[in-house]
């Protein structure tokens, strides 16, 4: 088993209120800077700049799979990763379906940037992405399954946009096998006995470059492939490094 420093939880200029600088390309380089080994890239609602980003990871030498950070009906945040792009681009396109038909406002939430792997413009997605999908909580991590992925709530200590903030408690039904909490996470939350014994990491949610955290926590691999990412996710963190 080898020990790789990772954070699953970042944003690019295709999020809402991310960073015109959080540039695939950008974002890649930062991670490198910080000594991670394996990244994943979670924008809001889509994958949409999933591509470049692992374009651009790869010259750094990085791992990085394509991911999602969903907003459920409950208005929950989950964040979901996929093995491959073919995946991600399919579960992408369902949530897209999921969401409300609203547009954006670039002047409230900041444009929504498409770019390609050497952060030259395409376009830009008019599409609603801060909005919660009609996708319920219970649903997600099976649904994420089902494209071959894996499923955590997002950032549970948080007092908006959480699966505690706004359900209230954490139910094994609901399929999750691990939890992520920020970095201000309050040490004794994980004393609650609905918590006691859930797995849990942090994640940066870096919607700016200098919101990315130093190499701090590591999942212990077989090999290092996407593949053993998701199944070190599935399994609950085995052999995990820095990790709570």
């Amino acid at each position: 088993m080898e020990q790789y420093a990772f954070d699953l939880h970042l944003h690019s200029c295709l999020s809402p209120c991310g960073g015109e600088d959080n540039t695939p390309a950008n974002l890649a380089g930062m991670c490198a800077l910080a000594g991670l080994d394996v990244v994943a890239l979670t924008d809001h609602n889509t994958c949409g700049n999933c591509a470049a980003f692992c374009e651009a990871a790869g010259r750094y030498g990085l791992l990085a799979l394509p991911g999602m950070e969903l907003t459920c009906a409950e208005e929950a945040h989950v964040v979901c990763l996929f093995p491959g792009l073919p995946e991600a681009a399919a579960f992408s396109g369902l949530v897209r379906e999921k969401l409300p038909p609203l547009k954006n406002n670039p002047a409230v939430f900041g444009p929504q940037i498409y770019m390609d792997g050497q952060d030259r413009v395409l376009g830009e997605e008019d599409a609603f992405l801060a909005g919660a999908s009609s996708i319920g909580i219970y649903e997600a991590a099976a649904l994420a399954r089902a494209y071959g992925g894996a499923a955590w709530p997002a950032h549970i200590d948080r007092s908006s946009f959480s699966l505690l903030a706004n359900l209230g408690f954490w139910d094994p039904a609901m399929g999750f096998s691990v939890a992520e909490v920020s970095k201000n996470c309050p040490p004794d939350l994980f004393r609650r006995p609905d918590l006691r014994g859930i797995p849990h990491f942090d994640g940066s949610d870096a919607h700016y470059l200098d919101q990315i955290v130093d190499a701090h926590q590591y999942m212990a691999l077989p090999e290092r492939s996407p593949e053993a990412v998701l199944a070190w996710l599935r399994a609950g963190c085995p052999g995990a490094g820095g990790i709570s």
